[in-house]
């Protein structure tokens, strides 16, 4: 009998204070009763959103930086007596704003060795708070993890390649959390892709000068090629596993430190920031299988280079073997994968 005659207890959160994420959470539940009504109105009179069932309240939505909110409402006790809902609060002030930005697209599909790429407008203090918002979620049980390249660069991805079909979410969900010397997050972000329905694989041995094409674990072709002069360690084709980053059926290829501008080639497929392509050069064909005398790039003839573009995409892994010269952060995107897995989850601000 007691229970049915209980007095109806409000817990409001948050009833009161200053600098208050605007990311939440702003709930409102009760005990000994049921809500009737509850309303967080703004200092401009717009009624936040939020969805109510008998015992609990919940913001549907993000509220603003700086900005007065304030608790309305009632609960009935199952004594019959209603209890108000009421408090106050304030939203934080931030300094500045970061802003976060990804590497993938919505409903894209990618080959099995890209890596999500989260960059930030401004350097990041306090990681571990920014790195507890992001979150990969795949649809094939897929072991991976976050590490952080510089201040302004996060990077996740699979211990080893994704599998086929894999389809990924990503958010960044950064809105109102801290990122250290009074900066938060501007908003959050989020992305939706897929890997590809087969594992394309590119072997490109230095030192036996061929280019192998793997697809699902089948070889498929086996082209002569030429890589970067051993020569000159600056041309020296780097070491480790590359990935895609783009396509170009025609371009013109510059570089003042070896002499040359607007070199037209063909099918030219980035797999490094350094400069690297795979790309038809009809002129080393000579050597292609033989020597290395380009000055970085793998040079395949025009016909096996169309060959390997129209196989791959975005997100292809290029192994490359035989070179003394390794691939380091100076190489730019993506060198993700010159790293192991003890170094890669090192360099994690969370610990696993």
């Amino acid at each position: 009998m007691q229970e049915e005659k209980a007095k109806a207890a409000v817990a409001v959160t948050p009833a009161s204070g200053e600098d208050v994420s605007p990311a939440g959470p702003f709930q409102v539940g009760v005990t000994g009763g049921e809500l009737t009504s509850v309303a967080l109105t703004g200092a401009d009179g717009r009624v936040v959103e939020g969805e109510l069932t008998g015992d609990r309240w919940v913001a549907t939505e993000d509220l603003g930086y700086d900005k007065s909110y304030t608790w309305s409402g009632s609960a009935k006790g199952r004594d019959g007596a209603d209890v108000p809902v009421t408090g106050s609060f304030r939203t934080v002030k931030p300094q500045r704003l970061t802003k976060a930005s990804l590497n993938v697209g919505d409903h894209q599909t990618y080959g099995i060795a890209m890596p999500v790429k989260v960059s930030f407008s401004a350097p990041v203090q306090d990681k571990a708070a920014v790195q507890k918002a992001m979150t990969v979620t795949t649809s094939v049980p897929t072991e991976g993890a976050w590490a952080w390249l510089s201040d302004r660069e996060a990077h996740w991805r699979p211990r080893e390649y994704f599998k086929p079909n894999t389809e990924v979410k990503v958010d960044i969900d950064v809105y109102g959390v801290p990122f250290g010397g009074g900066a938060y997050g501007a908003e959050d972000v989020h992305a939706q892709f897929k890997i590809a329905d087969r594992a394309l694989v590119a072997k490109a041995n230095t030192q036996t000068h061929r280019f192998e094409i793997y697809r699902d674990g089948t070889l498929l072709h086996d082209f002569p090629a030429s890589y970067g002069m051993e020569s000159d360690k600056r041309a020296e084709t780097r070491n480790g596993i590359h990935v895609v980053q783009q396509k170009e059926a025609a371009r013109t290829m510059t570089n003042a430190v070896f002499g040359y501008k607007d070199i037209p080639v063909t099918w030219a497929v980035l797999i490094s920031q350094n400069g690297e392509f795979v790309h038809e050069n009809n002129g080393t064909i000579p050597s292609q299988g033989k020597e290395n005398v380009s000055h970085g790039c793998a040079n395949l003839s025009g016909a096996n280079a169309k060959i390997f573009y129209d196989l791959t995409m975005i997100g292809d892994p290029v192994e490359v073997v035989g070179s003394s010269v390794p691939m380091q952060a100076s190489d730019g995107d993506y060198y993700d994968w010159v790293f192991d897995w003890a170094e890669w989850t090192s360099k994690s601000a969370v610990a696993s």
